[in-house]
C-alpha cells in the first residue's frame, strides 16, 4: 500500500492538514475522517474569511456555505446555501450517510442538520461585517450582476482585514487523502465568493464540479472562480483524464485548457486542479502563480508551488 498522504488547497490547507493528520497516521486510518477533520478545522477558523465562521458575505450582508464530501460515485454528499450552520461539511456526511439524497440546499439543510443534533450558530464575525461596510461604501452606484473574481476581496480590503501576500487566505479549502487501506476520499467547503449575489452557489458543493472521486482512478479538487470550473465538470474530467490514464499532472493540465479554450479570461481569473491518483501519486496546476498546495505525508509537511502554471 502507498504512504497515506492529505493534500489541502491554498496556505491554510497546513493547519487543515495538521486536524487530519491523526486520522492517517494512527492504527485505525480514515481518509473520511481525515478530510472532514480538515474542512472542519478551516470552518471554525475566524482568519480563514473565505470558508465557515467569519467568512466574506453576500451583498446582503449575510454569510452563506457550501460543502461537498466524497468516496466513491455511490458515496457522497453535498449542502449549499447553509446560512445558520458551523460546520457544512459535517452535514454533507450526514446526507450521505443517512440518507438516499445527494444534495440538499437552503431551509432544507439546514433543517435536516437540526434533526441530527447540530446547533445553529451566528456566522458573521466583527471582522466580517466591517468587511461588508468596506465593501457597500466602495462598490459602484449602480449594482452590477456580474459576479465577482476569484480573490476579488483583496481588491476592497485593507491591510487591516486580510493580507495581500500570495500566502494570504484566497478561497475553497478543498481536501484530498489516501489512507493506509487505500481508501480515496475527498472534501471541500467554502462561503463562495466574496460579496456575491445572494443565493449564488459555485462549483463546491456540485459533485463533479469541485470535487470528485472515483476509488479506481482517482480524485480531483478544484479551487478558484467556480463558474470557470462549473463550465467544463472540472473535477470530473480530471479523474476521466486518469482514468484513460494520464498522469495527474496530465490529468489537472487539461481542465485548465479546457478552460483557457472555452472563455474569455480576466488577468485576475485563477483556477487550480489538484488531482490525486489510487496510488498516491499526485500533482497541482493552475492558470496563474500564487497559488500553493499544503501537502503532509509521514515525511513531509509543507507548502508547494503547482507542478504547471498555465498563464503568465
Amino acid at each position: 500500500m502507498p504512504d497515506p498522504i492529505v493534500l489541502s488547497t491554498w496556505s491554510f490547507g497546513q493547519r487543515a492538514n495538521a486536524a487530519a493528520w491523526p486520522y492517517l497516521a494512527g492504527n485505525a486510518t480514515s481518509s473520511l475522517d481525515a478530510v472532514e477533520a480538515a474542512c472542519r478545522a478551516c470552518e471554525a477558523d475566524p482568519r480563514v474569511m473565505s470558508v465557515g465562521l467569519g467568512s466574506y458575505p453576500d451583498q446582503a450582508g449575510e454569510v452563506s456555505l457550501d460543502a461537498s464530501i466524497m468516496l466513491a460515485p455511490a458515496r457522497c454528499g453535498s449542502v449549499c446555501y447553509v446560512r445558520r450552520f458551523l460546520h457544512p461539511i459535517s452535514i454533507a456526511r450526514l446526507v450521505m450517510e443517512k440518507t438516499a439524497h445527494t444534495m440538499l440546499a437552503g431551509a432544507g439543510a439546514e433543517r435536516f442538520a437540526e434533526l441530527h443534533g447540530m446547533t445553529p450558530t451566528d456566522l458573521s464575525t466583527e471582522q466580517s461585517r466591517a468587511a461588508w461596510q468596506k465593501w457597500l461604501a466602495a462598490r459602484p452606484a449602480v449594482e452590477r450582476s456580474d459576479l465577482p473574481a476569484a480573490n476579488f476581496e483583496e481588491q476592497f480590503i485593507d491591510e487591516g482585514l486580510a493580507h495581500r501576500d500570495d500566502r494570504a487566505p484566497h478561497d475553497t479549502v478543498g481536501v484530498l487523502a489516501l489512507d493506509a487501506r487505500g481508501q480515496l476520499a475527498g472534501a471541500c467547503s467554502t462561503s463562495g465568493s466574496a460579496f456575491k449575489l445572494p443565493g449564488r452557489v459555485g462549483d463546491s458543493p456540485i459533485i463533479g464540479h469541485g470535487l470528485y472521486v472515483d476509488p479506481r482512478a482517482g480524485a480531483a479538487v478544484a479551487t478558484g472562480l467556480g463558474e470557470l470550473v462549473m463550465g467544463v465538470c472540472g473535477t470530473f474530467l480530471a479523474v476521466e483524464a486518469m482514468r484513460r490514464g494520464a498522469a495527474p499532472r496530465e490529468a489537472a493540465v487539461e481542465v485548465l485548457q479546457r478552460i483557457i479554450d472555452s472563455y474569455t479570461l480576466r488577468a485576475e481569473h485563477q483556477v487550480a486542479i489538484i488531482a490525486l491518483d489510487s496510488q498516491g501519486r499526485w500533482s497541482s496546476a493552475a492558470l496563474r502563480a500564487g497559488y500553493h498546495t499544503a501537502v503532509r505525508t509521514p515525511t513531509r509537511d509543507e507548502l508547494v508551488d503547482p507542478e504547471q502554471v498555465m498563464l503568465p
